[in-house]
């Protein structure tokens, strides 16, 4: 490779691992808006689930002896409220209401750090492509190289640029699947959402299943 190729490669690296720095920094971001969300979705779950609290028994005999015993005007009331107090049901109906809306927030948010996201890959590709005549002939091609399975091996010392793109091709990846999977829990949220399903969401949202924690890390360790 002649000095004017080495020089153009080296330019080359050095704005691919710009982009990847500035695409982890994006990722980083995002990884903060799901856990925010995580906690919206949470307080979300509480207060619709005191909101949905079934009342006391009043049939059952404990109910009628604890009754008996203490039949105050502040009982009866307690009693005609369904068992509950009216400050704390107004409270829960705006805490569900909060969660709701700082939920809805978080995804605005995370939407535009993945179309920045998105752009940051346009622009690796781009890279790649300005790069392909630098590159020894016969490289392997990017796709076929590397899979998300592939991904999980030790990093090599000194990482080149295909290191890089495809790093950020297979993180770009794992992270659309996860708010992809998010949006549709916070679309799908509503006041007849069953106990079940927002604690399948909140088991969901919470371990992140298409997010692989061991090629995160290894994307980490490519920043130098």
């Amino acid at each position: 490779m002649g000095t004017e190729e080495t020089r153009l490669s080296t330019e080359i690296d050095g704005k691919v691992l710009q982009i990847f720095s500035h695409f982890m920094e994006r990722v980083a971001k995002f990884e903060e808006q799901a856990a925010a969300g995580n906690r919206y979705l949470v307080s979300f779950r509480q207060a619709l689930e005191f909101i949905r609290r079934p009342s006391i028994d009043k049939t059952s005999e404990l109910f009628q002896k604890v009754i008996r015993a203490n039949e105050t005007e502040r009982i009866q009331s307690y009693i005609k409220a369904g068992c509950t107090h009216a400050t704390n049901k107004a409270e829960n109906l705006n805490k569900l209401n909060t969660s709701h809306v700082q939920l809805l927030n978080d995804m605005s948010k995370a939407k535009v750090i993945m179309n920045e996201l998105e752009c940051l890959v346009e622009d690796v590709k781009l890279a790649i492509e300005t790069a392909s005549e630098t590159l020894q002939e016969g490289s392997p091609d990017l796709a076929a190289t590397y899979s998300e399975e592939g991904m999980v091996s030790s990093v090599p010392e000194k990482p080149q640029v295909l290191d890089y793109a495809t790093m950020v091709a297979v993180v770009y990846s794992m992270v659309k699947q996860d708010y992809v999977m998010q949006e549709k829990i916070v679309s799908s949220l509503n006041l007849k959402t069953s106990s079940g399903e927002i604690e399948s969401y909140c088991l969901m949202w919470s371990l992140r299943p298409f997010v692989n924690d061991e090629i995160m890390h290894q994307a980490w360790r490519l920043i130098p």
